[in-house]
Order: C-alpha cells, then sequence, then structure tokens
C-alpha cells in the first residue's frame, strides 16, 4: 500500500485482536472457533480497510462481522447435528490402498503436465479430446503425454503395479 493505510490498520489490529477474541469466545464458548472467527473478520475488515478504515468506530464493524461469521459456523453445525440425527453419521471412509500411495508417489515424479493429463484420463475418464480443450493443448499432445507418462509409471512402479493402474 504504502500510503500509511497498512500501518493504520497494523495498529488497529494489534489494540483490538484480544478484546475481540475475548468477545466472539463468550458467544462461541470455544477458544479455537473464536479465534477462527476473529481472523476471519479481521481479513475482512483488511480486504475493505479503505472504507472500513475511514468509519468513526471500525472496530464496531468487525464486531458486527464477527457475530455474523460465529452465527452463521453456529448455523451449519446446528444444520449438520440435525442431519447427523435424522440421517446418522457418514459412512467411515476407507484409506487409501498402498497401490494408491504408490501410484500417487509414482506421479508426483512426473511433469506437472503429465501428471495432470493422465489424472484427467485415468481417474475422471476424459476422453483424449476433452483433455485436449481443457488443458488448451493440441490432441497429438495429448496423446504424447499419456504414452509417455504409462512409461514413466511402468519405468518407476515395474510392469505389473502398472497392469493394476489401467484395470483401476
Amino acid at each position: 500500500m504504502g500510503d500509511g493505510r497498512e500501518e493504520g490498520f497494523d495498529a488497529f489490529y494489534r489494540g483490538g485482536r484480544r478484546r475481540m477474541l475475548g468477545y466472539v469466545y463468550a458467544l462461541t464458548g470455544d477458544v479455537v472457533e473464536a479465534q477462527d472467527v476473529v481472523q476471519e473478520a479481521f481479513v475482512r475488515a483488511w480486504q475493505r480497510w479503505a472504507t472500513v478504515g475511514r468509519y468513526p468506530d471500525p472496530e464496531a464493524w468487525v464486531r458486527v462481522v464477527a457475530g455474523r461469521i460465529a452465527i452463521s459456523r453456529w448455523r451449519g453445525r446446528r444444520s449438520r447435528a440435525r442431519a447427523y440425527a435424522r440421517h446418522g453419521a457418514p459412512p467411515p471412509v476407507d484409506g487409501p490402498t498402498p497401490d494408491t500411495v504408490a501410484l500417487v508417489d509414482a506421479l508426483r515424479q512426473l511433469p506437472a503436465s503429465m501428471r495432470t493429463t493422465l489424472a484427467l484420463h485415468y481417474v475422471l475418464g476424459l476422453s483424449v479430446a476433452d483433455i485436449a480443450v481443457e488443458t488448451d493443448v493440441a490432441v497429438g499432445t495429448v496423446k504424447a503425454r499419456l504414452s509417455r507418462g504409462r512409461v514413466a509409471l511402468a519405468r518407476i512402479l515395474g510392469d505389473d503395479n502398472l497392469t493394476e493402474v489401467r484395470r483401476g
């Protein structure tokens, strides 16, 4: 910024953050939740500091925003709790298999463009033409990336594991 607004916001933040945290903690009863809410409220104030900084009481603006954020989060938790009561908690999700972990590790060793192409094709099932449009490259480039990617994965994983990847 360079025009003093940054320093003005820093002083405002340092002067009010503890007071605001105490206020929101009293509203939520959860110090971690209060910290998150206060941080979000101050971020919003920072984003609008050119306007908020000229208010007669910028802290009042932050208090209103923090209160609204806290209420919104509380409503979200209450809605989720009602849904759980009606439908039960979601079923547990199995963790990744050792093969999946090995595949992801192998993919990380490839260039990002190749990794993206392989994921779009084998994970999301996009066609070569769709991948070309989405990545803004020629169809031939997509085919080359797929071919080179399979070869690279076979080298990293070994041919037996690549057979499993093709099936999965």
